[in-house]
């Protein structure tokens, strides 16, 4: 008995892992999708989920079940997480329809009582109760689109753990009612492409070893802005349709951008010149793959939306992923800095800690690199 239990919790547990190398490998956030519907007398919601998402919700279990029997238990573990208030009142739903695949299909069913809902508050806590990492949980996030029964539906709209869709349904027409249409799509889409970098120990790794390679702030600017542009060259391809590459390619690929980076600031000789467009080359060639990263869940989980629902949400993404970016590279850079300018020895302080600090960088990258082969 005990000798079966932990097979079937390696098993699980080796999906699970399998299941974050195919979407994210380095990220604590589940990408799905919900479809609201709203009718006189019901609320229908279909959820298309990432595998991901069911196995991390299953590994938190004290007795692990199938991955079949995951798949059917979590619909009850939406039910419990996923909160529909409608005119002040939460509803008890149900699920009425069960589609294990792929990617896990669920189909829940609220019935709203005393006629038309007018207000409705979707929230949702999904995997927060689990830990990616000491002092990081899991989360999951949601690309949203509403319709009032067979009326033009409202794309685009997003439901993190920490932020709660209000919608408004008049005249059988659905809103947002948390701001304009604009800025209900935008700035959610920002702070989600912030969180992304902010909690992806991979991007951050590699942006931070770019920084370590530079030694002016011209220098720093030229890197960054060939890394910009070149992950905003594959996001827009990706948008477009025009390219997609598979998670094994591009995740293997961005482990090896931050050991590459990480082992050429060690080994590379000490030509400012000729080490800033080393690095240009490297951020720019590397920058592609790690666009297609950025890209890969949100694109998946708007599939069947309209171009430009997906271009602005995109681009909104992509504007949060440059603050995270901003974020973690000036105050480096502006740590080296003092260093250089106000501190005796600077030079041999600077050296170490570029070295140092790269060293434990590529370890990382290397384990991130075995990790996405496996």
């Amino acid at each position: 008995m005990f000798i079966a239990e932990r097979r079937r919790r390696f098993l699980l547990g080796t999906l699970v892992a399998i299941a974050c190398l195919q979407s994210a490998v380095a990220h604590p956030v589940a990408q799905g999708s919900l479809s609201v519907t709203v009718f006189p007398d019901r609320v229908r919601v279909q959820a298309l989920l990432s595998t991901e998402e069911v196995l991390v919700a299953a590994s938190g279990k004290q007795v692990l079940p199938s991955f079949e029997a995951a798949v059917r238990d979590h619909g009850g573990y939406l039910l419990d997480h996923l909160q529909l208030v409608v005119d002040g009142r939460r509803l008890q739903g149900r699920v009425t329809e069960l589609t294990p695949r792929k990617q896990p299909s669920y189909e829940l069913e609220y019935a709203v009582p005393l006629g038309a809902a007018r207000e409705l508050t979707l929230s949702q806590d999904s995997l927060r109760e689990l830990s990616f990492a000491p002092g990081i949980p899991w989360e999951a996030s949601y690309i949203v689109r509403v319709a009032y029964a067979d009326r033009p539906a409202l794309q685009g709209l997003l439901l993190t753990h920490a932020e709660p869709l209000l919608l408004r349904c008049e005249r059988q027409v659905c809103t947002s009612g948390t701001a304009g249409a604009a800025t209900s799509s935008v700035l959610p889409f920002v702070r989600h492409g912030l969180r992304h970098i902010l909690t992806g120990y991979d991007h951050l790794l590699f942006v931070i070893a770019l920084a370590l390679a530079v030694v002016s702030f011209r220098e720093l600017v030229k890197v960054l802005a060939a890394f910009s542009l070149a992950h905003t060259i594959t996001l827009t391809l990706a948008v477009l349709g025009m390219i997609r590459v598979s998670s094994g390619i591009v995740e293997p690929m961005i482990a090896a951008s931050i050991v590459l980076v990480a082992m050429l600031n060690i080994v590379w000789p000490r030509d400012h010149q000729v080490t800033s467009r080393m690095a240009m080359l490297v951020a720019f060639t590397f920058g592609l793959f790690h666009g297609l990263g950025f890209a890969g869940g949100l694109l998946e989980a708007m599939q069947g939306m309209k171009s430009t629902t997906v271009a602005v949400a995109i681009a909104a993404f992509s504007v949060g992923v440059e603050l995270g970016h901003q974020a973690v590279v000036l105050p480096v850079f502006a740590a080296l800095y003092v260093v250089r300018r106000f501190s005796t020895h600077a030079y041999d302080r600077v050296h170490i800690a570029r070295r140092y600090g790269s060293a434990a960088i590529s370890i990382a990258g290397v384990a991130y690199l075995a990790a996405a082969l496996a």
